[in-house]
């Protein structure tokens, strides 16, 4: 499923999972039990998301040498922590559909006080917030997919077109990534199948990397700066936390991570451990400090636009150059027409392909999975980078991460409630379970706002 070569280190290879082992992995993970209508079973989706997760751990454990790592069940641990359950049409989390177009169907995002609020600027019509989702239904049955993606996108409202086959985007921006792939650095995925055949060239690659100067500092133990928020971000830095890397969160107090308003179980989850610095970025002072962070880290995983952080002074591509590797994850990446979009786990998973068809309409997959996906991919991006001799520049795409296991035709099989409750899977040779969501145990709280900040600009460690 996916190779990793570092020009100084040997090749890593994830496991190929036999095309039977697709299903068995999707139900066990918990993502399948968030998979369906509420009132119906859960379903199966295309390609091999759970079984993919296995492959990038296996690869992120190889490369980092940690040995603890949590399995499949993180595509489900949000929703296990915040009791979420399968609610289609909606996404698990409510805040996502998937809309019948005038050519096709697109995926929508109202996550966020603000994205409702444009729903009338959008619509071109005067909506209250309450009947916000009917007054966007009745306009995107009239316009064609890309059209609504486009003009949402426009307004800054996450947003995407369906396409018609899982993981076969064909639009400008995967065209623009797939003639990037001649220039990639030796440190490329090499996507197979989930029997190992080769993918279909028109699935854009999930990583582009680019060599820079030598590496600065080498240490055993790295020292990560993370500017991500959310999910895909902090989950990779957290993966990196278990294998023995010194993770420094940054974030400005005025604006802090989002997902600290969110459950707090999953917040310490994901930075347990970690050092917690805040800084005024529009003061000279605080500006100064990152920027201090920056030439002392090692890696640093941002999920910015490259236009923001110029602003700041700081050059993703100097930064590389002068020998700090630096991970970028971004919706759709950080070049070409599309740079610019933004996107949530369920929509760019939505633009990948990676949803479900029942009864005549498109459904959400899992609880945000394109989050989770990106997350442990990057995780294991990031490990390849810090095993080589030079930094490198590692733009991740979370809409092609998704892409590539979105690829696949499901396995034919049956679903049927057990006679004491739950579900059971039946294939022509295997009956299995589908798993309900599960989540691990945070080792500790994560550090309040800012809790470390005069210790790390003093010290300069964790």
């Amino acid at each position: 499923m996916l190779d990793i070569t570092v020009p100084e280190c040997p090749s890593v290879t994830a496991p190929d999972v036999p095309p039977s082992g697709a299903l068995p992995d999707w139900a066990a993970s918990g993502a399948m039990a968030l998979t369906g209508r509420c009132d119906g079973p859960p379903l199966a989706a295309p390609g091999y998301a759970a079984s993919a997760v296995h492959g990038a751990l296996a690869v992120f454990g190889a490369l980092s040498g940690a040995h603890a790592l949590p399995d499949a069940g993180l595509l489900g641990e949000r929703a296990a922590l915040m009791a979420l359950t399968r609610r289609g049409p909606w996404s698990a989390g409510g805040a996502f559909r998937v809309l019948r177009a005038r050519d096709g169907w697109a995926g929508v995002s109202l996550a966020r006080q603000a994205d409702r609020e444009l729903v009338p600027a959008l619509v071109g019509d005067t909506v209250e917030e309450v009947n916000c989702w009917a007054a966007l239904t009745s306009w995107v049955r009239g316009q064609p997919a890309a059209t609504v993606a486009e003009r949402a996108q426009l307004l800054g409202i996450p947003a995407a077109a369906v396409p018609v086959r899982p993981g076969a985007a064909d639009d400008e921006q995967a065209a623009h990534r797939a003639a990037l792939r001649a220039e990639v650095s030796p440190i490329v995925p090499l996507p197979h199948g989930p029997g190992g055949e080769p993918l279909s060239p028109t699935i854009p690659t999930p990583l582009l990397a680019r060599p820079g100067g030598p590496r600065r500092h080498g240490r055993t133990h790295p020292l990560v700066v993370d500017l991500t928020s959310l999910w895909a971000g902090p989950l990779c830095s957290s993966l990196l936390g278990l294998a023995g890397a010194h993770v420094i969160k940054v974030e400005t107090p005025g604006r802090p991570d989002g997902a600290r308003f969110g459950s707090p179980a999953f917040y310490d989850l994901l930075h347990a451990g970690h050092a917690s610095v805040a800084l005024d970025l529009s003061s000279p002072e605080g500006r100064e400090a990152l920027r201090r962070l920056v030439v002392r880290a090692d890696l640093v995983l941002e999920s910015s636009r490259p236009r923001a952080l110029r602003q700041l002074g700081i050059d993703a591509e100097e930064v590389v150059a002068s020998g700090t590797s630096w991970l970028s994850i971004t919706a759709y990446g950080r070049t070409g027409p599309w740079s610019n979009r933004v996107g949530f786990g369920d929509d760019v998973a939505a633009a990948a392909g990676l949803i479900v068809r029942d009864e005549g309409a498109v459904l959400p997959c899992a609880d945000a999975p394109a989050d989770p996906l990106t997350g442990v991919h990057a995780a294991a991006f990031a490990a390849a980078a810090l095993r080589g001799e030079r930094a490198y520049l590692l733009d991740v795409s979370m809409r092609d991460v998704t892409a590539l296991v979105a690829h696949g035709a499901v396995e034919p099989h049956a679903v049927r409630r057990q006679p004491g409750g739950g579900w059971l899977v039946e294939t022509a040779d295997q009956v299995f379970p589908v798993r309900d969501p599960r989540a691990r145990g945070a080792r500790r709280p994560a550090a309040a706002l800012g809790a470390d900040t005069e210790r790390v600009l003093r010290d300069g460690t964790r």
